[in-house]
């Protein structure tokens, strides 16, 4: 969903970055609401981190107007710094280190001073349900608990936007899940969520917006479910009991609705019909077939996804989603 009331966490207007002649980013235009999740997806080389790192304050646009946070970023990237965090790909946990002491370095960085610093530390290892590990080397810790202490880092000094980078590689769809929850909970109290990740499903259950890059341009933007109406492929699948039923509901439908190629299968007694889902769409659909007495068994709405978004608009397979530069 959308949050049209709420304030820009990033915006961006006419970013551009090149190395040599290579140009990376060419004049990016952006929004990011504050309190929301936003999705980059794109190919391998397509200026993802490019792009993190700009907004991060890492390397210098060459131009564009950019703000993070509420700061001009050419002006004033310290009071950038002090309000993001940044979780890379590769976690910067120190693995000798507890996971306490790691928590207490991040806490003495941030200035925090003795008693705040370790009010800040034990609030964040009982949220990360860290607590029972504090005391052993993070190098004992599993990939889940490594992630989570990674973010826990990450939030010692309490920043309202966070770059995310693939926060879920290596993770076991149990410690995906986690994540999303913790993800999830940060957005609720506030924190803005700037999110690249290789996994399309990701996104799509996680952003409140999502833009695809491609070649250094934003070529598409919008909510997973707005994405997913950019192309076709959705269909409605008919299984029917027997094969009068089938051959009725072929012939009732083939000069009003399109058919998909090979959408007749009698071995399965099934019926493919192109449609974009819509109560209007299914509506009609089963009007018709109601008209002629034909019972249908089973349907089941069937919408690309952004693993097709992501093919259609690029020419290139999911594999490719990565976030190297």
């Amino acid at each position: 969903m959308t949050h049209p009331t709420k304030r820009a966490a990033i915006s961006t207007a006419g970013l551009r970055k090149s190395y040599g002649d290579h140009l990376v980013l060419d004049g990016i235009d952006l929004q990011v609401r504050e309190g929301t999740i936003f999705a980059l997806l794109g190919p391998n080389g397509a200026g993802k981190t490019t792009m993190v790192q700009i907004l991060s304050t890492l390397i210098k646009a060459d131009a564009g107007d950019i703000r993070v946070a509420g700061h001009d970023l050419a002006t004033d990237p310290d009071a950038v710094r002090a309000a993001i965090g940044v979780t890379g790909q590769y976690s910067a946990v120190d693995r000798l280190l507890t996971g306490e002491e790691n928590l207490r370095l991040m806490a003495d960085l941030h200035h925090l001073g003795r008693g705040r610093g370790r009010r800040r530390v034990a609030e964040l290892l009982e949220r990360f349900d860290l607590t029972d590990a504090a005391k052993k080397p993070a190098a004992t810790y599993s990939g889940g608990m490594a992630r989570r202490l990674d973010l826990a880092m990450t939030l010692v000094g309490s920043p309202r936007l966070i770059f995310l980078d693939e926060p879920t590689t290596g993770l076991d769809p149990s410690g995906r899940r986690t994540m999303w929850r913790i993800i999830r909970d940060l957005v609720a109290s506030g924190v803005t969520i700037f999110l690249t990740t290789q996994y399309l499903g990701e996104a799509d259950e996680l952003a409140d917006r999502i833009a695809l890059l491609d070649h250094g341009r934003l070529i598409a933007e919008g909510t997973a479910e707005e994405l997913k109406r950019l192309i076709p492929g959705g269909h409605v699948r008919l299984r029917f009991a027997d094969e009068r039923g089938l051959t009725t509901a072929e012939g009732v439908l083939r000069d009003v609705f399109p058919l998909e190629p090979l959408g007749l299968d009698a071995a399965e007694l099934t019926l493919r019909v192109a449609s974009d889902g819509s109560v209007k769409a299914l509506r009609d659909l089963l009007g018709r077939l109601d008209d002629a007495a034909v019972d249908v068994e089973e349907l089941s709405v069937h919408t690309p996804d952004l693993d097709d978004v992501f093919l259609t608009l690029t020419g290139r397979p999911k594999s490719e989603v990565e976030t190297q530069r």
